[in-house]
């Protein structure tokens, strides 16, 4: 208790909550294999604008990450980058502009998950209704197909900010998928089923047989099911978080 009572010096009950949680994310995206060691990036803003949040540091592999070394950064810093303690290049590129930009934005979570990928790879990356999960993005997603690298400066952080919209998903052509969210726990209940109604599709796709395509009618239905089923986002998190804590409760130090 003593290293957590020294890493919780001068950080409030609220701050201190979302990195708990946020540092929550990055051992759950472990258990479900989403995670690419020590790539991608996840972050969640503070109470206010926005425009403070928090993020993984700099190649800090997804198995280790702590609540305490957490950065905490602020998107209108135009010297955040050099600090001794700079982020990731991409990570600021991303998340610096999404943070800035995008006002549901305040939890995101961005990884090149196996079954989003490989959809987000294919011509035409639209995630089709053909079962419950995959109607819950029925027409619900922003697709991008402009991919132009890797995202190392601001321009494309500002391009994926406009891209997204209002949507809270985006499937991100030949790259992977990123997902916003009010809180930590609605992000990843929502990059859960997310890469489940990949799975799914590419399962289906791969039978070589025609799928069974939602009607319009049905798809929307299902999707509005989806939103009104509230809580659910919540109580999956709390349940993860005590599998977390019988495995390794570390995350929360």
């Amino acid at each position: 208790m003593d290293g957590m009572t020294q890493s919780r010096r001068n950080i409030s009950d609220i701050e201190w909550q979302l990195r708990v949680d946020l540092a929550a994310c990055f051992r759950l995206a472990v258990e479900f294999g989403w995670h690419e060691a020590i790539a991608n990036h996840f972050s969640v803003a503070l109470p206010g604008p926005g425009n403070k949040f928090l993020i993984n540091p700099k190649w800090r592999h997804f198995s280790l990450v702590k609540a305490s070394e957490l950065l905490l950064l602020d998107a209108d810093d135009p010297e955040t980058m050099n600090r001794p303690d700079a982020p990731d290049a991409s990570a600021w590129s991303i998340h610096g502009r999404m943070h800035a930009m995008v006002p549901q934005a305040r939890c995101i979570l961005h990884v090149h998950s196996a079954y989003a990928t490989a959809v987000a790879s294919l011509v035409d990356p639209t995630v089709l209704p053909i079962e419950q999960n995959t109607a819950r993005y029925y027409n619900r997603i922003a697709y991008d197909l402009d991919y132009g690298g890797i995202a190392d400066d601001v321009a494309e952080g500002e391009r994926v900010a406009h891209g997204i919209g209002q949507h809270a998903r985006m499937m991100m052509g030949n790259h992977g998928v990123l997902v916003v969210g009010a809180t930590p726990a609605a992000a990843f209940d929502d990059l859960y089923y997310l890469e489940r109604a990949c799975q799914t599709l590419v399962l289906a796709r791969s039978t070589g047989q025609p799928l069974a395509v939602m009607s319009d009618e049905l798809a929307e239905r299902t999707a509005k099911g989806w939103e009104a089923y509230g809580g659910a986002d919540v109580a999956h998190f709390e349940q993860m978080k005590q599998v977390l804590d019988r495995k390794d409760p570390s995350y929360a130090e």
